[in-house]
């Protein structure tokens, strides 16, 4: 849906015109270029960015390697490419509050560079990633950008995840590889002036860095605030990081919890330059004349009429004067900027022209708002859009709307033509500053000067495939130790709407179909295994749709291909009463349901109801409940008794910071570790060692042999326990390479007449991922104490 009234009235209250105009003014003052280098959405140092950009005027760049496939998810059940999808949202919001410029070396969901999970190893992740594709990749984005200094996120070193580690090597090389003219890259050749280091620890809640960080050459004045809107640096920076919102960012910093920002000076191209940032390099336009030949004489004069423009606000008429001065004095550069030295100048020129027409277009009070009746557009479909103009106190303001190749419009509606290919859920660059089309072009004339900027569609349109359909479900089990042997699945939302549609069937299944309704039957003697069962319309191959619509992000969309797979699991089931107390991260209940289990889901108000929850045999409280789900916390002394009078509890993984008090939250003392690099396994076929082979949980009412461990998918579990009562029996016992064994993973104690069982294992993720051993596992932890003797 469009943006209601509501939404655009909150947005437009959240940006007035002055702050607008401050922010735009402020780039005005530097022609530096500063690329911050990371492995993930949300490494960026955004306190920091927001300091340089907004009070030095630093043009700033973020160079990201992947989407964040492999991460966690605190308001959804999104995982793997999905989450890449809303996460690349995400960090593209984050990077328009700060002006920023974004990269990604991840280029789509089938690039080797794909976040797998969490990696202790920087090689065994650019192994993963391919090292020459990563630098491939990175001197492209370094050589588009030419920034004048690089700076990684983290340290590559040991105890820090292997994904920044990768990047932060990876920076090392570019520094080089970017200015090599012999590397295989199409683009000039650029040297990087100035390589820094971060000389702060990144230790916390989830690294752990065993080497103390380089001393610091500078240190980057953080503390402080904006003078025009008050904000301080880590208020704006947290302002961005909001937009994080999958990971939980975005928090209050108080004036006592500011910090400024201490780099290491690594490398410098620089001779006899200082260790500072800006040491050495041309800090304005008036520097850059130097050297500029017949171009000093306009590059000193466009900087001195900038500086009167930063210098006029709050005088929008000053400002808008001072402004198409120096546009005019820019363009007279260019023109007489001689050939050795335009590698250095042109595209510094080509920035600072689209920061003035912004400030132009600003101060101006020259308002174009763009938006079209539909989100989602089929290729060949037109929507009307509708253009709203205020021209201020521009000459004249002409509005043209910049459509992409295949796109067409005929009088006031546009679309995606007929052979449009669906939108790029994964684009490669975001511009803050340069929106995509289709967007509008605005060109206004002022004192004899016309500017141009490019202003983004309110929303913009998502483009669908021509030829795709809805499956529900698109994943289901059959569990062979029961009799059923249906699967109900319903096609919707086809298109074309008269398409025929056809499932491939496995031999011996038969099918009956009642209009879009299928009932699929597999045979009485069912072998175990993953079973694809391709949909066709009109005897072609379609595709379902992944519509990622949340309220703080554009809605984006990602397609793969129409199927259903059905996972055939032995997964015997004690016959149990389930409630399931989810926290809206999972889908753990669902996928009991889908084993044939008796799981009910319980609501808010059953939640301190010792009468309603007398009902139940197993309670399954979901990863992250504690912290997201309402009452919870507070029922946990209810549980506690509920647990002792004979009732199993099985608490799934969570975080330190997921409202786990280690004394108050299980029944007995259990404390999860962190930093989460050294309480996790992250190979997925780490060896499991059973360290009770006889304990109920591993042998009833399934005996979990070797095989289940088979198959596993990104990782084996993470926030394992640290520490725990004697009450509590480790079941498991597992490693990464090298490391000392982990015993933390499953951990089971008996309570009373009940029993408590955490498990920091991923089931969830593994059922996603349709993993058997996982089915058979749940199906064990969820089995009644009593019933097990």
């Amino acid at each position: 849906m469009p943006l209601s009234d509501q939404a655009r009235i909150a947005a437009d209250a959240a940006t007035p015109r002055i702050v607008e105009l401050w922010q735009a003014l402020q780039p005005l003052k530097s022609v530096i270029s500063f690329m911050q280098s990371g492995a993930h959405p949300d490494d960026e140092t955004s306190a920091m960015m927001a300091a340089l950009t907004y009070r030095d005027g630093f043009g700033i760049s973020y160079a990201c390697a992947v989407r964040g496939e492999g991460g966690q998810n605190d308001i959804g059940t999104e995982i793997g490419e999905d989450l890449g999808v809303l996460r690349t949202a995400e960090m593209e919001r984050a990077a328009d509050v700060l002006g920023m410029t974004l990269y990604w070396l991840s280029q789509d969901p089938e690039d080797s560079i794909f976040d797998f999970g969490l990696s202790k190893s920087g090689v065994e992740t650019l192994d993963r990633w391919g090292e020459d594709r990563v630098m491939q990749r990175f001197v492209e984005i370094v050589r588009t950008e030419r920034p004048d200094i690089l700076c990684p996120t983290f340290l590559d070193i040991p105890g820090q995840h292997g994904h920044h580690r990768a990047m932060t090597h990876a920076a090392h090389q570019v520094f080089d590889a970017a200015a090599d003219p012999d590397f295989p890259c199409a683009l000039p050749a650029w040297q990087i002036k100035k390589l820094f280091l971060p000389a702060w620890s990144g230790a916390g809640g989830s690294y752990d860095d065993e080497v103390p960080p380089p001393p610091a050459t500078v240190t980057v004045p953080v503390r402080g605030r904006d003078p025009v809107t008050g904000w301080s640096w880590e208020r704006i920076g947290q302002q961005s990081r909001a937009f994080h919102r999958t990971q939980g960012m975005g928090r209050w910093v108080t004036p006592e919890a500011e910090q400024d920002r201490p780099l290491h000076l690594a490398r410098s191209s620089l001779v006899g330059a200082g260790a500072g940032l800006g040491d050495g390099l041309a800090l304005d336009l008036c520097d850059l004349a130097d050297g500029a030949g017949a171009a000093a004489g306009p590059l000193q004069a466009a900087g001195k009429a900038m500086d009167g423009a930063v210098a006029a606000f709050p005088e929008f008429g000053a400002v808008l004067d001072r402004a198409v001065e120096a546009l005019a004095h820019l363009r007279r550069a260019r023109t007489a900027c001689p050939a050795e030295a335009r590698g250095e100048v042109l595209h510094r020129l080509d920035r600072k022209e689209a920061q003035l027409g912004r400030v132009i277009r600003l101060a101006a009070g020259v308002e174009v708002i763009g938006h079209v009746a539909q989100d989602w557009l089929r290729p060949g479909a037109l929507s009307k859009l509708r253009i709203e103009t205020r021209n201020g106190n521009a000459e004249t303001v002409e509005v043209h709307v910049d459509l992409p190749p295949d796109w067409r419009r005929e009088d006031d509606r546009i679309g995606p033509g007929p052979d449009c290919a669906p939108s790029d859920p994964y684009p490669p660059v975001h511009r803050s500053l340069a929106a995509t089309a289709p967007a509008l072009r605005v060109s206004l004339r002022y004192g004899g000067e016309v500017s141009e900027t490019v202003v983004p569609l309110l929303v913009r349109p998502v483009v669908l495939p021509d030829r795709s359909a809805a499956l529900t479900p698109e994943r289901a089990v059959l569990n062979t130790a029961l009799s059923a042997r249906s699967v109900v699945v319903d096609i919707a939302e086809l298109s074309p709407a008269d398409a025929r549609a056809t499932l491939g069937v496995p031999e011996n299944w038969t099918a009956h179909q009642n209009d879009r309704r299928w009932t699929l039957v597999a045979p009485d003697d069912l072998a175990e295994g993953l079973y694809d069962l391709p949909l066709a319309l009109n005897a072609r191959p379609a595709v379902s749709l992944r519509r990622i619509a949340c309220p703080h992000v554009a809605p984006r969309l990602r397609t793969v291909p129409a199927a259903l797979k059905v996972r055939a699991v032995n997964a015997a089931l004690a016959p149990t009463r389930i409630g399931y107390i989810g926290g809206g991260s999972d889908r753990v209940g669902h996928w009991l349901a889908e084993l044939g289990a008796d799981v009910t889901a319980i609501g808010d108000a059953e939640l301190g109801d010792t009468r309603a929850l007398a009902g139940f045999d197993t309670l399954v409280i979901g990863i992250f409940a504690m912290r997201f789900r309402a009452g919870l916390l507070a029922a946990m002394p209810a549980l506690h008794g509920w647990v002792a009078a004979g009732g199993t509890l099985v608490t799934l993984y969570h975080r330190p910071w997921d409202n786990w008090d280690p004394d108050s939250v299980p029944p007995k003392r259990l404390e999860i570790g962190q930093p989460s690099l050294r309480w996790r396994v992250t190979d997925e076929t780490a060896p499991v060692t059973h360290l009770v082979p006889e304990h109920p949980l591993l042998t009833w009412p399934n005996a979990i042999d070797p095989s289940d461990w088979d198959g596993w998918h990104k990782e084996r579990g993470l926030y394992f326990a640290k520490s725990w009562d004697a009450a509590y029996v480790p079941l498991l016992a597992m490693a990464d390479p090298g490391e000392a064994p982990h015993r933390g993973a499953l951990l089971s104690a008996e309570i009373g007449k009940g029993r408590h069982t955490h498990c920091a294992l991923i089931l969830h993720h593994q059922m996603e991922k349709l993993t058997p051993g996982a089915f058979r596992l749940m199906a064990n932890l969820v089995a009644p104490r009593q019933r097990a003797g």
